[in-house]
């Protein structure tokens, strides 16, 4: 299933579950940051549905901001891949042809606030420290995903405030395009077929990473 979030009976069964033991930790740390800054402050946060793995997760994967369609107005209020939008299904496939389930992927954003927008490197900056504290909700993590310039460029701030971070907790950090079809719109065809390898051999690669984990 992809879009799942169209069936108000699935998306309110999310919501009913959104302080499930496994998730609980994740979306409170949501509210923390709403009250410490609320909507007419930096902007409005999702939280993360409760299909993810939450403090379970071996997998963070990081995208720009959230999009539209996890806001609660005309969206799920959840950042989700089966969410109502190309962004949210491509991943759902991607994840599916590489056999992650989403139970193993926590998805965050660089700049976890709701703007619609181009983020600035100042934005980027003030998203590593919500970054840094929900990482330390999540002791299974094995992987970072980078999905975008702004997911890695963040990544690359949240190596300043925290050197050793990748070694000290054991993590592998994959870089992608980010999953938007706009990522892929280039008049170029080579460039755009690079461009798609790289996202497929980002997925593999994860794939791979988790199952020699496993063994």
């Amino acid at each position: 299933m992809v879009r799942s979030m169209r069936d108000e009976n699935f998306k309110a069964d999310q919501w009913k579950r959104r302080y499930s033991p496994h998730i609980a930790p994740i979306n409170e740390l949501v509210d923390a940051l709403r009250e410490a800054d609320p909507p007419e402050g930096r902007g409005w946060m999702p939280y993360v549905a409760p299909l993810h793995g939450g403090i379970d997760a071996d997998v963070l994967s990081i995208l720009r901001d959230p999009g539209p369609k996890a806001h609660t107005d005309g969206g799920s209020g959840f950042l989700c891949i089966e969410n109502d939008d190309p962004t949210a299904e491509r991943q759902a496939e991607l994840f599916a042809i590489v056999g992650v389930s989403p139970r193993k992927v926590l998805p965050w954003n660089a700049y976890p606030w709701y703007v619609n927008r181009a983020i600035t490197p100042a934005e980027q900056w003030e998203g590593v420290d919500p970054l840094l504290r929900l990482m330390a909700l999540v002791p299974t993590l094995s992987v970072v995903l980078l999905q975008g310039n702004d997911a890695r460029d963040t990544w690359k701030k949240v190596r300043r405030a925290r050197p050793g971070i990748e070694a000290e907790l054991g993590l592998t950090v994959l870089e992608s395009i980010h999953p938007s079809r706009s990522a892929l719109r280039t008049p170029d065809v080579a460039e755009r077929a690079r461009r798609q390898t790289k996202q497929r051999a980002a997925y593999e690669q994860l794939s791979a990473v988790l199952s020699t984990a496993t063994k």
